[in-house]
Protein backbone atom coordinates (compact mmCIF):
# COMPACT_ATOMS: atom_id res chain seq x y z
CA UNK A 1 0.00 0.00 0.00
CA UNK A 2 1.53 3.32 -0.95
CA UNK A 3 0.41 6.87 -0.84
CA UNK A 4 1.75 9.68 -2.93
CA UNK A 5 3.42 12.57 -1.25
CA UNK A 6 5.78 10.74 1.15
CA UNK A 7 3.29 8.29 2.65
CA UNK A 8 3.99 4.78 3.90
CA UNK A 9 5.30 2.20 1.46
CA UNK A 10 4.99 -1.51 1.96
CA UNK A 11 8.36 -3.28 1.71
CA UNK A 12 7.73 -6.78 0.27
CA UNK A 13 11.19 -7.98 1.33
CA UNK A 14 10.61 -6.91 4.93
CA UNK A 15 7.15 -8.45 4.93
CA UNK A 16 8.57 -11.74 3.65
CA UNK A 17 11.22 -11.76 6.41
CA UNK A 18 8.53 -11.15 9.02
CA UNK A 19 6.43 -14.01 7.65
CA UNK A 20 9.45 -16.34 7.70
CA UNK A 21 10.26 -15.34 11.28
CA UNK A 22 6.65 -16.00 12.32
CA UNK A 23 6.74 -19.37 10.57
CA UNK A 24 9.92 -20.33 12.42
CA UNK A 25 8.41 -19.23 15.72
CA UNK A 26 5.25 -21.25 15.03
CA UNK A 27 7.33 -24.35 14.29
CA UNK A 28 9.37 -23.82 17.46
CA UNK A 29 6.26 -23.48 19.59
CA UNK A 30 4.59 -26.50 17.99
CA UNK A 31 7.64 -28.64 18.77
CA UNK A 32 7.78 -27.28 22.31
CA UNK A 33 4.06 -27.83 22.98
CA UNK A 34 4.16 -31.33 21.52
CA UNK A 35 6.54 -32.27 24.34
CA UNK A 36 4.55 -30.64 27.14
CA UNK A 37 2.25 -32.86 29.18
CA UNK A 38 -1.21 -31.96 30.45
CA UNK A 39 -3.23 -34.04 32.89
CA UNK A 40 -6.99 -34.47 33.18
CA UNK A 41 -8.73 -36.04 36.12
CA UNK A 42 -12.35 -37.25 36.31
CA UNK A 43 -14.56 -38.97 38.87
CA UNK A 44 -13.08 -37.01 41.75
CA UNK A 45 -9.60 -38.21 40.83
CA UNK A 46 -10.65 -41.81 40.19
CA UNK A 47 -9.10 -41.75 36.71
CA UNK A 48 -6.27 -39.50 35.58
CA UNK A 49 -4.85 -39.26 32.05
CA UNK A 50 -1.63 -37.53 31.04
CA UNK A 51 -1.20 -36.55 27.40
CA UNK A 52 1.31 -34.50 25.41
CA UNK A 53 0.50 -31.49 23.30
CA UNK A 54 1.15 -33.82 20.36
CA UNK A 55 -1.81 -35.94 21.61
CA UNK A 56 0.32 -38.88 22.74
CA UNK A 57 -1.09 -40.53 25.87
CA UNK A 58 1.73 -40.76 28.39
CA UNK A 59 -0.07 -42.31 31.32
CA UNK A 60 -3.33 -43.47 32.82
CA UNK A 61 -3.80 -43.80 36.57
CA UNK A 62 -6.83 -45.64 37.92
CA UNK A 63 -7.50 -45.70 41.65
CA UNK A 64 -8.03 -49.29 42.79
CA UNK A 65 -11.29 -48.50 44.59
CA UNK A 66 -12.94 -47.53 41.28
CA UNK A 67 -12.28 -50.98 39.78
CA UNK A 68 -15.51 -52.92 40.19
CA UNK A 69 -15.79 -56.16 38.19
CA UNK A 70 -19.56 -55.76 38.38
CA UNK A 71 -19.46 -52.32 36.75
CA UNK A 72 -16.78 -52.32 34.06
CA UNK A 73 -18.84 -49.87 31.97
CA UNK A 74 -18.42 -47.14 34.59
CA UNK A 75 -14.65 -47.55 34.49
CA UNK A 76 -14.67 -47.46 30.68
CA UNK A 77 -16.76 -44.27 30.77
CA UNK A 78 -14.36 -42.65 33.24
CA UNK A 79 -11.32 -43.52 31.12
CA UNK A 80 -13.03 -42.23 27.99
CA UNK A 81 -14.03 -38.99 29.71
CA UNK A 82 -10.50 -38.46 31.06
CA UNK A 83 -8.90 -39.07 27.66
CA UNK A 84 -11.29 -36.68 25.93
CA UNK A 85 -10.76 -33.99 28.57
CA UNK A 86 -6.98 -34.38 28.27
CA UNK A 87 -7.21 -34.01 24.47
CA UNK A 88 -9.27 -30.84 24.87
CA UNK A 89 -6.69 -29.42 27.30
CA UNK A 90 -3.83 -30.26 24.94
CA UNK A 91 -5.59 -28.62 21.99
CA UNK A 92 -6.40 -25.54 24.07
CA UNK A 93 -2.77 -25.31 25.16
CA UNK A 94 -1.63 -25.41 21.51
CA UNK A 95 -4.25 -22.85 20.45
CA UNK A 96 -3.25 -20.46 23.25
CA UNK A 97 0.43 -20.67 22.37
CA UNK A 98 -0.26 -20.19 18.66
CA UNK A 99 -2.51 -17.19 19.31
CA UNK A 100 0.38 -15.56 21.13
CA UNK A 101 2.55 -15.88 18.01
CA UNK A 102 0.01 -15.15 15.31
CA UNK A 103 -1.62 -12.32 17.22
CA UNK A 104 -5.02 -13.92 16.75
CA UNK A 105 -4.83 -13.44 12.97
CA UNK A 106 -6.93 -16.57 12.47
CA UNK A 107 -4.45 -18.21 10.13
CA UNK A 108 -5.70 -21.58 8.88
CA UNK A 109 -4.03 -24.61 10.41
CA UNK A 110 -2.65 -22.65 13.36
Amino acid sequence: MSRRGGGMRLDPGNLMRQVQQMQQEVERIQNEVEQQVVTASVGGGAVEVSITGGLEVRGIVIKPDVVDPEDVEMLQDLVLAAVNEAIQKARAMMADRMAAVTGGMGLPGL
